[in-house]
């Protein structure tokens, strides 16, 4: 799973086995470490929630995590649905905005860095 954090917007990318793995778990994780301690850390998660109504982000410690609803994820996961785009409210701080989308592969990459990727919608325009 890729993150990528741009000022006040976070997004994931998930290849097709960790999309799988979301399916069948509910959850993916990763972490990258900055340091030799595991204090050193930052563990990015998506999670299926049951109980929302909506796409959440919550942050203790050293970790992020990008809650969606359970019927939202279904339908992303189960449809050719390229991505889940949501603003969470964050009060006086302003709006953050989330994107979970499928990661595509990339038109002028070699095949190895497309590996696990879905393959992408534009690839017959350039034919």
């Amino acid at each position: 799973m890729k993150l990528r954090i741009q000022g006040n917007s976070i997004r994931l990318r998930v290849t097709r086995s960790e999309l799988a793995a979301f399916v069948e778990t509910g959850r993916l994780e990763d972490t990258v470490y900055f340091g030799p301690e595991v204090e050193m850390s930052l563990t990015y998660s998506l999670v299926r929630n049951d109980s929302l109504g909506a796409v959440a982000v919550s942050s203790t410690g050293n970790e992020v995590a990008v809650s969606l609803p359970a019927a939202t994820a279904d339908a992303w996961a189960s449809t050719d649905q390229v991505g889940i785009s949501a603003e969470v409210n964050l009060g006086i701080l302003g709006k953050l905005s989330v994107l979970v989308e499928k990661d595509f592969a990339c038109l002028d990459r070699r095949d190895e860095d497309n590996a696990d990727t879905f393959p992408n919608p534009l690839v017959t325009h350039l034919c």
